[in-house]
């Protein structure tokens, strides 16, 4: 085979993909990216020896953060960018193995070079021609199915628990411990663990995924403001527009100060429509709306725009030759031939020029739905309707929670969860976040007492904000144990994000969660059956009978 994947939901026959991404992602790409990974070990190897004599290098550790980011489904097909990023990779590794060496040397005098033998060695070995080390060094260069399910497992995750770190960073909120962690996770990759070692470092990167996505939600609610309950407008206006699309806040601030008074007007798509519910950016007139739905209808959705398009992270798909002229990358993500607008510089925004430019020759969007949503469910604004929501269970008007977040995706047994959210009974509540919310956000599900049927956290890494309610229902309701309240988890995925949130939600002790539409590929039956037995995780079924059993607690 050229190539091996089966880090996404949509993977090939569940097993993986060997000829070519079922995202449309090259087998020099796959291999690429499996290169960088391997370099980020080598980093992370010698950054682990490097705390050891004191030296700290955050600079490095979120190089990797951003560099894992690079590498999540559907962010980056830009070989030129792997390559890159390959040879930085080289550089760093150099740099943190030189100051070690260095450091380790003037306080352990003659027994230096006994003491790091076996890594020098290991360091010379990656020199080789980078197709050829490709090659050698992907998901299958370990054979043990087990040890490679849970080494996947982990490193899957560790995708998501960077591109939440770097989210986060991106609003120069950082910690220590999370590169810290980053590093001796992907350092523990190449060591000879028990089964045991391996599945506490799985447990340990939930923890950390815990961390990240609530760094990553005091950096957003501090910068931006708490999200508020807000309707949004799904129609079009008569201006031309510039789409914008992804998870990057400090992108869509600096896009709307720069079309401010332009005669433009921007629009949300996909995982960004969450922006729409942010105080900070209420005060521009023209930010009017979300225009589309989930990452997967992108190609008839951005032909029929007309503006340019804005893709601030993840969630780029096969780039149509009809809009090709009129799309941008930035941050980590990027597409062959497709413009990149640079990273900031010396403290500065990013230039939008090109992008608003374009925006002003362009005809306004087609309207291809017309309407309102309301979103700005995230935890404060929930917390805030505790007493409203507590009474509305004590008196029986809400009999159950039903988790619904996650990712949404082309898979056709994915209409399951639309399924679900027509057919549960009028007293439950489906809480969300993610993509996967396009199932079902549009569908007219009622209220209860005035609290809408579903409540929409927020993003992907928002569903910290449904942990957090969860707890704080705990609290409320005097229970101990999360496993006690009246909530269910029917949880939907496809990329390494809701891996890391599901590490999360394991390692906050929720158990009995439903996972769809296919449990992962990369996890062998030996290490399902250790989730199954110890957090009872379990696959969707038939939807009339998950529910019957989710409002019975099972």
């Amino acid at each position: 085979m050229s190539m091996f994947c089966f880090q996404c939901q949509e993977t090939a026959k569940n097993q993986g993909c060997t000829l070519m991404g079922v995202c449309g992602k090259k087998e020099d790409t796959a291999n690429l990216q499996d290169l960088l990974i391997y370099i980020l070990k080598g980093i992370s190897i010698w950054l682990g020896k490097a705390r050891g004599v004191g030296l700290i290098d955050n600079k490095a550790g979120l190089f990797i953060a951003k560099s894992l980011f690079s590498t999540i489904t559907n962010a980056n097909f830009d070989n030129t960018r792997f390559i890159t990023l390959i040879k930085e990779a080289l550089k760093i590794r150099e740099q943190v193995q030189a100051k070690f060496l260095k450091t380790y040397k003037d306080k352990n005098g003659k027994d230096f070079e006994d003491k790091v033998h076996d890594s020098a060695i290991w360091y010379s070995d990656e020199k080789k021609e980078f197709e050829e080390k490709a090659i050698k060094v992907g998901v299958l260069s370990m054979q043990n199915e087990d040890v490679r399910s849970l080494r996947e497992l982990l490193i899957i995750g560790l995708k998501g628990l960077a591109a939440y770190t770097d989210h986060a960073a991106v609003l120069d909120y950082q910690k220590d411990e999370l590169y810290a962690f980053i590093s001796e996770a992907l350092d523990s990759t190449t060591k000879e663990l028990s089964v045991e070692e391996m599945i506490e470092m799985v447990m340990k990167a939930g923890k950390f995924s815990v961390e990240a996505m609530a760094l990553l939600d005091k950096a957003n609610t501090s910068t931006y403001g708490n999200p508020e309950i807000s309707k949004v407008k799904i129609g079009v206006g008569n201006n031309p527009g510039i789409l914008i699309s992804g998870h990057d806040l400090k992108d869509m601030e600096e896009l709307l100060k720069q079309t401010e008074g332009k005669g433009i007007d921007v629009y949300t798509h996909g995982e960004m429509l969450p922006a729409n519910a942010y105080p900070a950016f209420k005060k521009y007139k023209h930010f009017v709306g979300n225009y589309g739905n989930s990452w997967w209808k992108q190609n008839k959705e951005f032909e029929s725009f007309n503006g340019p398009i804005l893709m601030t992270t993840n969630c780029i798909i096969h780039v149509m030759d009809s809009y090709k002229n009129r799309i941008f990358t930035t941050g980590m993500t990027g597409y062959p031939e497709v413009k990149h607008i640079p990273d900031r510089q010396n403290g500065k925004e990013k230039d939008f020029s090109e992008v608003i430019e374009m925006a002003k020759k362009c005809d306004p969007p087609l309207e291809i739905e017309n309407g309102e949503i309301t979103i700005g469910f995230a935890h404060n604004q929930v917390i805030a309707l505790a007493d409203k929501i507590v009474e509305a269970v004590k008196k029986g008007a809400i009999k159950r929670f039903i988790v619904m977040a996650g990712c949404d995706g082309r898979h056709k047994t994915r209409n399951y969860y639309t399924d679900v959210a027509e057919n549960l009974p009028k007293d439950t509540i489906i809480l969300t976040a993610g993509c996967a919310k396009y199932r079902y956000n549009k569908l007219d599900l009622g209220n209860i007492n005035g609290i809408p049927r579903v409540l929409d956290a927020g993003q992907c890494n928002d569903s910290y904000s449904l942990a957090v309610i969860a707890l704080k229902l705990k609290d409320v309701f005097e229970v101990d144990d999360i496993n006690k309240l009246p909530i269910s988890f029917d949880i939907a995925w496809y990329e390494q994000k809701a891996v890391a949130v599901l590490l999360a939600l394991l390692y906050l002790g929720v158990k009995g969660i439903r996972l769809g539409p296919t449990l992962p590929a990369f996890v062998s039956p030996n290490v399902l059956k250790v989730l199954v037995e110890k957090f009872d995780i379990k696959p969707i079924g038939i939807y009339e009978q998950d529910i019957e059993l989710m409002m019975q607690g099972k």
